[in-house]
């Protein structure tokens, strides 16, 4: 399952004004979207190593080709509970800012084009979590919960990781 996404990346820019793609992947029953722009990598579960005196979301450190990247549980910084990561599961190296992270999830989807116009909005008290969410969309019988990286983790945070 390891695999670099530089051509899916490519045809990204192939969208026009008004739509967005994103790689979309599974939390459980869940379906959740990030921007296809911050994907870097999709590589199979390798086992973290664990940092003492860091967030309980993260799982701890991996190296990718001699850099040092954080792993972070996202069902358990969704507040859906914690992974007990197998063979099966796949992280998702994603870009925010300066920084890579990477994200546990159980698996990916699909590339999907979405219309602006036909993202939701967060519904208003839905939870003190909701600003890890951006906006809803359907797709087919999916609803995509559209994933905020910057709100995961703080800067501070994936600093003291690194």
């Amino acid at each position: 399952m390891t695999g670099r996404l530089s051509d899916v990346g490519n045809r990204a820019g192939d969208d026009d004004m008004s739509g967005q793609q994103l790689i979309t992947f599974q939390l459980g029953e869940q379906c959740l979207g990030v921007d296809i722009m911050a994907i870097r990598e999709i590589r199979a579960w390798t086992p973290s190593t664990p940092l003492p005196g860091v967030p309980a979301y993260m799982k701890g450190v991996v190296n990718l080709r001699g850099v040092v990247l954080p792993v972070l549980d996202l069902r358990y910084r969704l507040g859906w509970g914690s992974t007990e990561p197998t063979a099966r599961h796949v992280i998702i190296v994603v870009q925010v800012g300066a920084q890579q992270r990477g994200l546990i999830v159980d698996a990916v989807n699909d590339i999907v084009t979405i219309d602006h116009a036909d993202v939701q909005p967060v519904p208003e008290g839905s939870s003190e979590r909701s600003g890890f969410i951006t906006g809803l969309t359907n797709q087919g019988d999916n609803m995509v919960l559209m994933l905020s990286l910057d709100a995961i983790g703080g800067p501070a945070e994936m600093r003291e990781a690194a």
